[in-house]
């Protein structure tokens, strides 16, 4: 990350490169390198099933790879492999690929996994999976969650402020909550900039009250994210979030062709590391802390700990949720704009300013006593909200 001068804050993630290989389907999973990291121990084996998106999708698959990645840096006794989804309905077979293989954990990335990874459940008890962006009250199954509306609030004020034309615009890659809670933070986000500055920012693609909006109906079809851009662009919009993983892509290169006219909010991991060619116009990006949370419950994993029927929920309080750095256009946000999203966030974590949405995460129903704490870690993400 390239962080803005004198912003720093304790993060829950390393969000850092991406993995080119890809894994078909019914193909023999891609696999880690050696690691440095003393032996924990007995080799644990954790195996990750991407959602449709791919392994290199700049987004959460990538997200979440990375911190499969991150727990076997640290502990070389840990063994991961992933295998790629190409459509849903190679969700079922890859899960009970690893089921076969024995794996340790297994680890389904994206609520649209939630029904395979259910039937998979309950089909092997004694098999321990964990699944990001659903929340399954099963005894094996480790619920990954984030409340990515608190960022999205962030990101809302923030685009509301830094538009010059006073129309911005939110889209998603599919209607699932995973994708609709950033849209609703997002909307919310401006309509408190319009309350307090009494201003009229206008939000294109997103009726939080009705629940509808524009969808690109895909999260690797970056023609498709151009077109839905360039629709907004002609309505005056200026700053874009496209909430649609590599769709997304197609947003920002229409906004790198504009000459600096518009802007983009990227979402999950920071545009600025997951796709660096366009940092010119990333105004920031809503982070959704996957990469920790995977890491955690991995290494959860090994020491034995990790209980089913329980997860971890990302806020902005716990840096589960947060807004990246501004990095090439921090000169271009102004001072007490930056401020302004600052106290909003203490406000957000204080409960002085109230986020919700219709998809914010609720945990799952108790399936046994105790469970593992996945809790923050050391390691620092640079972010423009001071702590």
């Amino acid at each position: 990350m390239r962080p803005a001068g004198g912003m720093k804050l304790l993060g829950v993630i390393a969000i850092g490169g991406l993995v080119l290989a890809a894994a078909g389907c019914g193909k023999a999973p891609s696999k880690t390198g050696a690691s440095s990291a003393p032996n924990a121990g007995k080799q644990t084996h954790a195996c990750m099933v991407t959602d449709t998106g791919g392994i290199n999708d700049r987004s959460f698959n990538a997200s979440a790879w990375k911190g499969m990645q991150d727990a076997a840096a640290q502990n070389s006794a840990i063994k991961v492999d992933f295998v790629q989804s190409n459509a849903a309905a190679d969700y079922q077979p890859n899960l009970t690929q690893f089921v076969s293989q024995k794996c340790d954990l297994i680890v389904a990335v994206g609520g649209l996994m939630g029904d395979a990874t259910s039937a998979a459940a309950k089909a092997n008890p004694n098999q321990k999976f964990a699944i990001v962006d659903a929340s399954l009250p099963l005894s094996n199954v480790y619920s990954m969650q984030f409340d990515t509306a608190q960022a999205g609030y962030l990101a809302g004020y923030l685009a509301a402020g830094y538009s010059k034309s006073g129309t911005v615009a939110t889209y998603g890659g599919l209607k699932i909550p995973p994708v609709t809670i950033f849209m609703d933070g997002f909307v919310d986000g401006v309509a408190h900039y319009n309350q307090v500055k009494s201003k009229n920012v206008k939000v294109l693609g997103w009726d939080k009250a009705t629940q509808n909006g524009s969808f690109a109906n895909s999260f690797t079809d970056q023609n498709a994210g151009r077109s839905v851009s360039d629709a907004f662009i002609a309505q005056g919009a200026d700053v874009i979030m496209p909430v649609a993983g590599g769709t997304g892509l197609g947003t920002a290169a229409a906004a790198q062709q504009s000459g600096g006219k518009q802007a983009v909010v990227w979402v999950d991991q920071d545009g600025c590391v997951s796709a660096q060619q366009y940092c010119s116009v990333f105004l920031s990006t809503v982070v959704k802390n996957i990469s920790d949370a995977v890491k955690q419950a991995v290494l959860a994993t090994a020491a034995g700990t990790l209980q089913g029927g329980t997860g971890s929920i990302g806020t902005l309080q716990n840096n589960g949720v947060q807004l990246a750095p501004y990095h090439d256009l921090d000169s271009k946000v102004p001072a007490d704009l930056k401020s302004e999203i600052d106290k909003l966030k203490q406000d957000i974590i204080s409960g002085a300013v109230k986020v919700s949405s219709p998809s914010s995460p609720v945990p799952p129903a108790p399936a046994g006593a105790g469970s593992a704490s996945v809790a923050p870690s050391a390691t620092a993400t640079p972010s423009p909200s001071a702590s």
